[in-house]
């Protein structure tokens, strides 16, 4: 008689998992920017003002930061299961984004279904980085950047239907909202921690106090909140830049975020496990300030691609060092919420630069707008030089 045996299940390894969570990231985050991505139809269509679009973008700005302090205030991304965590984000955004095509003539309840949409996105991004520092303790620098690799792409996503061809715009939020849920999938199916993630600590609000009073964790943060500056404030009112500067259009604003930020993303990671977190953030901060500064001369001689790209790579490249310096330097046991509450005020701050820079433009110009950005960077790399001090 032959006794007939179940196949071993296969082994996952690091590479596996990190390839795993970085299509995860692609499909998921393809929601952030699908109302961004549609705005000229959706005013168009829904006579929405200017106004009212601005909201659609900081609405997720700061639904990720609340969820993000709710997460960190109960320790969910070190207390819950982390596919269980994903997975059931992700599939909330891809409901409230599938909802939305739905609602022309209730514009009071656009704003709320993206506000829901970014508190969903706070239980992906930032798990999604703890899962990948479980399974790389020791090159977490590399494995990180192709993570927000991944991020930026998926991100740019939206914007490539509408640069190629005339897609309607209820399909692009569609197909977010149907990615989205292929990620959800993966995640339960395939996602696990990996065995450098600690085991489940006791519930801990002081953890927030012990973050503020540690200074190599602040001058994290600090460095962190530089980078928010600009990051979010270039990406979403990149193509009123370009439109209003005379700039190159076409694929140009997928070229920047998606192509130029997952080479930064790669190129930054890389070189932090070489030369070290802070080195690298601190150059990348202050080339992207750089970048922010030409950018008001470069406009004016007909040089603004090339600027655009190497800003495009620098304005991303810093954002992995940050996570991995903060994973390293955090308590083991609460990496998780670390990492959310960087990540929870740094989106707020985004949010606020979000609302400013068309402010800046009405008063001086898009050209005079870029400059502006160049504040955050510049406070950040001198957060990082403390931190390399240290």
């Amino acid at each position: 008689m032959i006794t007939l045996r179940p196949a071993p299940a296969r082994p996952t390894t690091g590479a596996r998992q990190l390839a795993l969570l970085a299509a995860v990231q692609v499909c998921v985050m393809s929601v952030w920017f699908s109302a961004s991505a549609v705005v000229p139809a959706l005013r168009a269509e829904w006579g929405l003002s200017r106004e009212h679009t601005i909201l659609l973008t900081v609405a997720v700005q700061v639904g990720f930061a609340g969820g993000a302090v709710v997460s960190a205030a109960l320790n969910l991304a070190d207390r819950v299961r982390p596919q269980v965590l994903i997975a059931g984000s992700a599939l909330l955004a891809a409901v409230v984004t599938a909802v939305l095509p739905w609602c022309a003539g209730a514009h009071g309840v656009v704003v709320p279904l993206r506000f829901l949409t970014g508190f969903a996105l706070a239980g992906v991004y930032p798990v999604g980085m703890k899962v990948v520092v479980s399974w790389f303790p020791r090159r977490r620098g590399i494995a990180l950047g192709v993570l927000l690799g991944a991020l930026t792409l998926g991100s740019a996503l939206p914007s490539l239907p509408a640069a190629l061809t005339s897609v309607p715009w209820q399909a692009v939020l569609l197909c977010s909202a149907a990615l989205a849920t292929l990620g959800a999938g993966i995640t339960l199916v395939f996602v696990r921690p990996g065995p450098a993630s600690a085991a489940a600590p006791p519930w801990s609000l002081r953890y927030l106090l012990r973050m503020v009073a540690d200074r190599r964790q602040r001058l994290v943060c600090l460095g962190y909140f530089g980078h928010m500056w600009e990051l979010y404030a270039l990406w979403a009112w990149l193509p009123a830049y370009l439109a209003a500067t005379g700039g190159p259009g076409g694929l140009t604003t997928f070229a920047v975020i998606g192509l130029c930020g997952a080479v930064g993303c790669l190129l930054g990671g890389a070189l932090s496990d070489r030369c070290g977190r802070a080195a690298v953030a601190m150059t990348a901060l202050l080339v992207s300030a750089g970048c922010a500064l030409l950018s008001y001369p470069a406009a004016g001689a007909g040089l603004l691609l090339p600027v655009l790209l190497v800003w495009g790579v620098a304005v991303i490249a810093d954002s992995g060092q940050f996570s991995a310096a903060l994973a390293e330097t955090a308590d083991p046991r609460y990496v998780g919420t670390a990492l959310t509450a960087m990540t929870a005020f740094g989106f707020l701050l985004s949010a606020a630069t979000i609302q400013l820079l068309p402010l800046v433009a009405d008063a001086a110009g898009w050209r005079a707008a870029g400059p502006a950005l160049a504040v955050g960077p510049l406070l950040g790399a001198v957060a990082m030089h403390g931190l390399r001090r240290r």
